[in-house]
């Protein structure tokens, strides 16, 4: 059970990353010297959806394949590929809006 909590857990944690390295890297100035940047964050995050949707789609071929795999333990992969990509998904939307508001922004 506790693997199928960690990409939750290490999305939010890399959130979290992203929020508290944000504002010291606006404050002190150093904007990326000692934190990760936002697009290596971003691309780990997307290969880790891509990861889970492989093995989801390996444990759905082995089910129809009949090589071992139990129904339960395919549903269980394709569910948590499932909720990486929606998770995935809404930071997207979320980045997407607020680049939007940025952009709408008058100086």
């Amino acid at each position: 059970m506790l693997t199928a909590i960690s990409p939750m857990t290490s999305a939010a944690q890399a959130l979290a990353t992203i929020s508290s390295s944000g504002t010291s890297a606006i404050s002190s100035g150093n904007a990326g010297t000692s934190s990760t940047p936002f697009s290596d964050l971003l691309t780990d995050a997307v290969g880790q959806v891509n990861q889970l949707q492989d093995q989801a789609q390996a444990a759905v071929t082995g089910l129809m394949t009949g090589s071992g795999v139990d129904v339960h333990q395919a549903m269980i992969a394709t569910q948590k590929a499932s909720m990486a990509f929606e998770l995935a998904l809404a930071v997207r939307n979320k980045a997407v809006q607020a680049y939007q508001q940025v952009i709408g922004m008058q100086f």
